[in-house]
């Protein structure tokens, strides 16, 4: 939910995602996304966002604010790259837009990892979420 005022900088955005909505093409790979080792789904179905504040800085809309993975809350910034408003074929005033953040999944207690036998680990600690948002106008 984004309820956009007049003024951008007084906007406010309310996000949740279904954790058993991860799909990233390899059904062994969401399993083990879901478990216990990961998002741990069953104990914290969601992934949820609640917004702090919206900034302008170095001319870019930064919207400050909680991101919540697995019961823990940690502040988070996504950088905002507007693309404008347009009328869709069926005459629904829209809005586009995509935020984008990287967070250290091991602060939110996400430190799975297994050894590689060349060195290092499987999985990295930075994450990026990217998200690719399509706003419709409500009265």
């Amino acid at each position: 939910t984004i309820v956009a005022p007049e003024n951008p900088l007084e906007a406010t955005v309310e996000a949740s995602v279904d954790v058993t909505s991860v799909d990233t093409k390899d059904e062994g790979r969401d399993q083990h996304l879901r478990s216990a080792e990961f998002f741990d789904a069953e104990t914290y179905p969601t992934l949820d966002f609640r917004s702090t504040g919206v900034r302008v800085e170095d001319g870019d809309f930064l919207v400050d604010g909680d991101l919540t993975i697995r019961g823990i809350t940690k502040p988070a910034t996504f950088s905002l790259d507007f693309g404008g408003f347009g009328t869709d074929p069926w005459g629904n005033y829209k809005a586009g837009a995509t935020a984008k953040t990287v967070v250290n999944r091991e602060d939110f207690g996400l430190t799975w990892n297994a050894a590689l036998e060349t060195g290092g680990v499987l999985v990295g600690k930075d994450v990026t979420i990217e998200l690719d948002l399509q706003l419709s106008l409500q009265a």
